[in-house]
């Protein structure tokens, strides 16, 4: 890997140790020890991954990822001592991508770490114009733009890989173990409901209220693009 990344912990030891083991993976590595530290470090130089713990002082890691995700859409770890599902499904409706529990392997958060960066190498469109419409919703993926009647959708990576992997199928329906292997780049061992927080969100943003027409379920199954 060689990729900018910034940890944000106020537990310097644990952040000590990420960072040592990332730059022996060839990523170059900054750290933060507190919210606003963050925020401030993100705006000097964007990186291209954030692993953020939750439990922070100044601003959390709440409060740091919703005024990040209006502004930038570089993958979010979440970093957290806490196992409450709550914390897990909140920071993921806030718009993280993944997120990992304290005490974790070194190993799996690497792992993490490397799917989510691929990621954004593969969505790297392989053409200068090609587009998927549905009707009033395009997915541009020269421009990495999704828009519903003229309108800019603003979405996530992770929801914008989702939209893609799904219209490029339409109408094959995946289960939530596949979409996670699909989407979120490897084998998941967490919960499987990160994919229904994500539809969810998924939903909000290009569907009418109540009337689903693009992102549909296929009950005991998965999901299945419909448009």
């Amino acid at each position: 890997m060689d990729n900018k990344i910034l940890i944000a912990d106020d537990e310097r030891a644990i952040a000590d140790i990420i960072k040592f083991n990332l730059e022996k993976e060839g990523c170059t590595v900054r750290l933060a020890y507190d919210g606003e530290e963050c925020v401030i470090k993100v705006e000097e130089e964007t990186p291209d991954l954030l692993i953020l713990d939750i439990m922070m002082p100044k601003k959390d890691g709440f409060e740091v990822l919703k005024e990040l995700r209006g502004k930038y859409k570089f993958p979010i770890i979440m970093l957290t001592a806490k196992e409450d599902e709550t914390d897990k499904i909140l920071g993921l409706e806030l718009g993280a991508d993944d997120y990992i529990v304290k005490p974790f392997s070194m190993k799996e958060l690497i792992a993490r770490v490397r799917a989510n960066l691929r990621r954004i190498e593969l969505s790297s469109p392989d053409t200068d114009d090609e587009k998927i419409e549905f009707g009033e919703l395009v997915i541009d993926l020269a421009k990495y733009e999704v828009t519903k009647s003229g309108e800019t959708v603003d979405l996530t990576l992770r929801e914008y890989e989702l939209l893609k992997f799904l219209a490029a199928k339409s109408g094959e329906v995946f289960s939530r173990e596949e979409l996670l292997k699909e989407v979120w780049g490897y084998e998941y061992f967490g919960d499987i409901r990160t994919v229904d927080v994500t539809v969810r969100r998924l939903r909000g943003k290009i569907e009418d209220d109540g009337d689903f027409k693009y992102i549909l379920t296929k009950r005991g199954v998965g999901y299945y693009f419909g448009g």
